[in-house]
């Protein structure tokens, strides 16, 4: 157990508002690699945090909720919680120069928040892969003179299929062509999950290739990483654009924008809506997962991370908006073409993207083009979401063991044991029966549960820990500047994410229904197996704060001091190191703890107390 949880090097009890000093990584951080340029990290976050969950999880999570009246609890879990939090994980990892584990070495009390976040990522580098798989078939079987899923002449068409809808709505039993494509062809779908059926190997090919891709852009870590986000994070947005365009222009469009803009102010009584809002802001931002930290963590120490955090995250925002326009135009237009209502259409679920898309690209001239164009654009935003989630499960990792993992050609084979293991999961997701476990792995492992846990406890750590406006001036430090906002990022990190992530977990677990997929209701076991993911993450955050306490020596007062005190390097610290006449807290300035943690109640951003230190200014 010591290995893996190593002891807490200085156990001598702090001095009052005095960090542990650690030294003995100099070596490690000498060699530890940087991005090549702002551009690198920039585009790298807007490829990792704009990718499939804008395009594929957020229509589909939009037309099941109402469509219109998503937007509502979706806008304020993201001006609340999703901004000020993805800032919040990209400027510790840079600060602290370390990934998703080590990063909590600024509240060691917390650090099982880095090993869960590192759980997290694992189960979902194992199924988000999936969705590459789909996109691969899509674009294997699009090079044909005339798309498949656009006619009904293939051999898994059933006598429902048409292409010749009327509008007199009398017609439900016809199905299009791409739904049955989807169900009949790619997924070949069984009625049950205890019937997993045979291997799809035409899928499991084209997961295998995902794989060898995604180890070949990351392998050699940033310095390949970077270079390949230049193509991979641009490229989907010209794809869109085109999309929108002809969506746009197809008879019914108008309808299904309106069910995408209009509210049904019912929906916002639904607790799954807000729920369904909260847990996609965290899944787009990618908050809660530890890449984020992994990447702010090969910044340089003065980069300015607030610009671009802000930057990053209103691009992610606006990009699954303006996605959401192509989308509902296509459903407006099927909408229209078949005669039923908007949110009749097509059954919600993980596979709308996966209808509602190729439909699109069937109705544009020289359609195997645009077929083969779009799905290359999908697989470059779930490639390099997939292989940013990937480096931060090996970051989180490579920090804790950097002996190990980054001696020799190690980091490679590693990073080759880490995608052949979940490759190997994945196999269970491309057998007939494997959409079943495919939501099961969507629905648990990244699921609202364990993401709004894992934004609650973060803003505890460094709002009411280290304390959040302590962090504040560390970002000050770092960037050069009192940066606008601060208040509201203050106020976010303190009251604001914190009542929301509690709120609507609580809110998630009043009114908790269990797993379905359309009308098909999940087994008690597979439900269990759910649940496991969720408590593989969430029992890390308690059982990692036991066992660094057990380590240590001392009083209960004298470890839990111990444990709350940050464990820094000089750099981090430099411009206020403590001397022997520490600034003493006046008695307005509220303190937490022995060490003399500032809250973030009665601060003024202004005129603060030095965080810890002499008289003065932080510079």
């Amino acid at each position: 157990m010591g290995d893996t949880f190593p002891e807490v090097e200085l156990v001598e009890v702090p001095r009052k508002n005095e960090p542990m000093l650690l030294e003995a990584e100099d070596d490690y951080d000498s060699k530890r690699p940087q991005w090549g340029n702002k551009a690198e990290f920039i585009l790298s976050c807007v490829g990792f945090a704009v990718g499939l969950g804008n395009v594929w999880r957020f229509p589909y999570l939009c037309y099941a909720n109402g469509g219109g009246a998503f937007l509502i609890p979706y806008i304020i879990c993201m001006v609340f919680a999703g901004i000020p939090l993805f800032f919040l994980e990209v400027s510790l990892g840079q600060f602290m120069s370390r990934g998703g584990i080590m990063c909590w070495k600024i509240c060691p009390l917390f650090q099982g928040i880095g090993f869960a976040t590192t759980v997290i990522m694992s189960l979902c580098n194992c199924y988000y892969i999936i969705i590459l798989a789909w996109a691969f078939y899509y674009m294997f079987n699009g090079f044909t003179s005339v798309l498949p899923w656009s006619h009904c002449e293939n051999d898994w068409n059933t006598e429902n299929c048409t292409t010749n809808f009327t509008n007199t709505g009398e017609n439900s039993s016809l199905v299009d062509p791409v739904v049955e494509f989807w169900k009949f062809n790619v997924l070949q779908i069984t009625d049950d999950i205890r019937d997993i059926g045979g291997m799809r190997w035409e899928l499991a090919g084209c997961l295998l290739l995902a794989w060898v891709i995604c180890y070949l852009c990351i392998f050699k870590g940033v310095k390949s990483t970077g270079k390949v986000v230049y193509f991979t994070a641009t490229f989907p947005y010209i794809m869109i654009t085109i999309l929108l365009v002809r969506g746009v222009t197809l008879p019914g469009a108008v309808d299904g924008i309106k069910f995408y803009l209009i509210p049904k102010w019912e929906r916002l009584l639904d607790g799954k809506v807000w729920i369904d809002a909260g847990t996609q802001i965290f899944f787009s931002y990618a908050v809660g997962l530890g890449a984020l930290t992994a990447l702010g963590s090969y910044n340089k120490f003065h980069n300015n991370c607030y610009r671009d955090g802000i930057i990053i995250a209103c691009i992610n925002s606006i990009t699954s908006f303006y996605a959401g326009f192509a989308i509902f135009s296509i459903l407006g237009f099927m909408a229209y073409e078949q005669g039923v209502a908007v949110d009749e259409v097509v059954d919600s679920g993980p596979g709308l993207a996966f209808l509602a898309y190729p439909k699109a690209v069937s109705l544009l001239p020289v359609a195997p083009l645009w077929s083969f164009s779009f799905f290359f654009m999908l697989i470059l935003l779930g490639l390099d979401s997939q292989f940013v989630g990937v480096e931060g499960v090996v970051t989180a990792l490579g920090d804790l063991m950097p002996n190990i993992i980054y001696k020799g050609y190690n980091r490679e084979i590693f990073i080759a044991v880490v995608c052949f293991f979940s490759f190997i999961v994945g196999l269970f997701m491309v057998t007939k029966g494997g959409m079943y476990v495919f939501q099961v792995f969507d629905f648990y492992s990244a699921s609202g549960l364990v993401l709004l846990c894992m934004a609650f406890f973060e803003t505890i750590a460094i709002g009411y820990v280290y304390g959040g406006f302590r962090f504040l001036r560390d970002i000050e430090f770092m960037i050069g500047y009192k940066p606008l906002g601060r208040y509201w990022m203050l106020a976010c990190w303190c009251f604001f994410t914190p009542a929301i992530s509690l709120g609507i977990w609580l809110f998630f677990c009043a009114t908790w229904t269990p797993l379905t997929y359309g009308d098909y209701a999940y087994p008690i076991w597979a439900e269990a197996i759910g649940w496991c993911f969720v408590m593989a993450s969430a029992i890390m955050i308690p059982l990692i704060a036991v066992i660094k306490f057990l380590q240590l020596d001392g009083t209960f007062s004298e470890r839990m001091t111990i444990l709350i005190t940050p464990i820094l390097k000089p750099h981090q610290v430099a411009g206020y190191m403590v001397t022997e006449q520490s600034y003493p807290m006046d008695d307005k300035y509220a303190s937490n703890s022995e060490m003399g943690t500032q809250t973030c109640s009665d601060l003024d951003p202004d005129n603060p107390p030095p965080p810890y230190g002499e008289k003065g200014s932080v510079f």
